[in-house]
């Protein structure tokens, strides 16, 4: 059987079959306990192999790199975050409160595991293959905050969404470096928040 195919711009293709879904699922939980234990640099792609039971060519063909694998380990939790919002939407009174709670649930999700997050942060900072976080981001308060499935780019409403969700990587990067405490950072995203999403 074969691995799960990449695209040309090192995304996954649709998953052909269970296995190969339960495969992958599996590399990407194994690389997350050890970035979360070592950082990146413990995400050696031999190791990922041998603690997730494949060869290591079966884990080249699903991700080429080990950046790839950073990304699909961003999009699991991308996913996680996504599925607790839609088993319990946010329940503000105002846009920029829903918007707000989604950040808030981010911010408990991440400092769970507050080693590998600071990973994470630091290794996409550096990639240059494509990462749609910012866009996943701003998707997920943009939905909180006007209950639209979909806002285009080009919707002057995107733009601040943007905003905000980089302001919040901003503050996540502060608070891993102990630089800003969680109730200074709540406050200013809460701020944010109440300027930017002001539909």
């Amino acid at each position: 059987m074969t691995a799960e195919p990449m695209t040309a711009t090192g995304g996954r293709q649709p998953v052909r079959t269970r296995s190969q879904a339960e495969r992958r699922r599996k590399i990407v939980k194994t690389a997350a306990a050890l970035a979360s234990r070592g950082g990146v640099e413990a995400m050696q792609m031999r190791t990922v192999a041998e603690r997730a039971g494949v060869a290591l060519g079966t884990l080249y063909r699903y991700f080429p790199s080990k950046m790839d694998l950073v990304v699909a380990v961003v999009d699991e939790e991308l996913d996680l975050l996504q599925n607790s919002i839609s088993r319990r939407p946010p329940h503000g009174a105002t846009p920029a409160e829903r918007a707000m709670e989604v950040l808030t649930r981010a911010t408990r999700g991440l400092m769970r595991e507050p080693e590998l997050t600071e990973a994470l942060i630091r290794a996409l900072m550096l990639t240059e293959i494509p990462v749609g976080f910012g866009d996943r981001m701003t998707r997920m308060l943009l939905h909180a905050a006007t209950g639209e499935e979909e806002i285009s780019v080009q919707d002057p409403r995107w733009a601040l969404g943007r905003a905000l969700a980089s302001a919040w990587v901003m503050e996540m990067i502060e608070l891993l470096r102990g630089r800003s405490n969680p109730e200074e950072i709540h406050n200013r995203l809460e701020t944010a928040a109440a300027r930017l999403i002001d539909f």
